[in-house]
């Protein structure tokens, strides 16, 4: 049920100290988080991989792939562990935007595991077995085999794996839904995809996302965000959302990441033929490169975060201004972001590197100014 009418603020002020710490707590250990998982997998591709694999030669090659993974999921799980409990468990809590037991967390970090590490074993058997059978152009068969994994999870998401941890139901708030179908016409999406996202019993933060492909394809909206935001607002979010479907988002997204993927085993299978005989592996497909193969795109990835997170960014500008030119309430558009700014705790002015690395999204400052074009 959406709020009633308020008097939100149409300015924002500058982040609180509380706000600050906040968001300096997180970028810290997000970043003590990725140098610890880069240095693990550094070691284990460098230097105990090898041993490894010299342990386990006379094995059979599945269950030397499975021995591999294990020791990196298990080893990498143990190492970060204790800091994901900090910054997703406790900081959450001091901060009070969590409603989650410790219980709680620890089973949706249990079901995590099951179905991670499931998707996991089955990727990098997946991998393994492509690159047995397909000889040295493995790499654009494996970018082939990561094009059907992209569509296959992305029609599956909202509807399998999301409802695996939280509960989605049909937003059933007839009124609303009239309000936003007006949004859709004209845009083929329907307005059966509208969900609701049941947040709350996690969380005090609000969200917003466009998720699924084809028949699956859907705008959910967070429990949270319907109980604290007006009508006007909620449309407002749901035409970003809608902006997303218009401009194809994520059709480019998976246009982009298949790309990138090619890129990325090329790269792997380049690193990885210079160099798996020199540091004693028996070859590209050898499973005890398994880390040395996952830290070469690891760090692929890590130098692609900031341009990727410019484009982000420039895809949420446009849906920004695709919400505006839709629902011509500028100071709804500009009340729903002050709502978001304050009951996410976000920073309205980060500091322009650390937008320019970490973040997705625009400064909410700089979202607001929008309104004002």
């Amino acid at each position: 049920m959406a709020a009633d009418a308020t008097t939100t603020p149409l300015e924002l002020d500058r982040a609180s100290p509380e706000v600050k710490r906040y968001q300096r707590q997180k970028i810290t250990i997000l970043l003590v988080n990725t140098i610890l998982s880069l240095g693990w997998l550094a070691l284990l591709g460098f230097v105990v991989g090898p041993r490894l694999g010299q342990e386990t030669a006379g094995w059979e090659p599945w269950l030397r792939l499975l021995a591999s993974a294990a020791l990196l999921g298990v080893t990498l799980e143990v190492l970060t562990f204790p800091l994901d409990y900090y910054s997703r468990f406790v900081l959450e809590h001091r901060y009070q935007l969590s409603n989650q037991s410790l219980g709680g967390w620890l089973w949706k970090r249990l079901k995590g595991y099951l179905v991670g590490g499931g998707f996991g074993l089955l990727f990098v058997f997946g991998l393994y077995w492509i690159l047995a059978v397909a000889g040295p152009w493995w790499w654009l068969c494996a970018t082939a085999a990561w094009l059907v994994v992209t569509l296959v999870l992305g029609r599956l998401l909202p509807v399998v794996i999301l409802p695996l941890f939280y509960k989605v139901t049909r937003l059933e708030d007839a009124a609303l839904l009239e309000r936003l179908k007006k949004l859709t016409i004209g845009t083929s999406l329907s307005i059966e995809g509208v969900y609701e996202l049941h947040l709350s019993e996690e969380t005090k933060k609000a969200n917003a996302a466009l998720a699924g492909l084809g028949n699956t394809r859907r705008v959910l909206l967070g429990d949270t965000l319907l109980a604290q935001f007006t009508p006007e607002e909620i449309e407002v979010v749901f035409a970003h959302e809608v902006g997303h479907h218009v401009h194809r988002h994520l059709l480019k997204s998976i246009v982009l990441s298949v790309g990138l993927s090619l890129v990325g085993f090329w790269l792997v299978d380049q690193v990885l033929t210079a160099s798996t005989l020199w540091l004693g592996y028996q070859g590209v497909d050898d499973p005890a490169a398994l880390p040395l193969l996952l830290f070469v795109l690891a760090v692929f990835g890590l130098l692609l975060g900031p341009p990727q997170n410019a484009l982000s960014r420039f895809y949420e500008r446009q849906c920004d201004r695709y919400a505006l030119d839709h629902t011509h309430n500028k100071d709804a558009y500009r009340s729903a972001f002050i709502k978001l700014a304050t009951i996410n705790k976000s920073d309205p002015d980060p500091h322009p590197l650390v937008a320019l690395l970490f973040h997705d999204h625009p400064p909410i400052r700089e979202r607001l100014a929008m309104a004002e074009i």
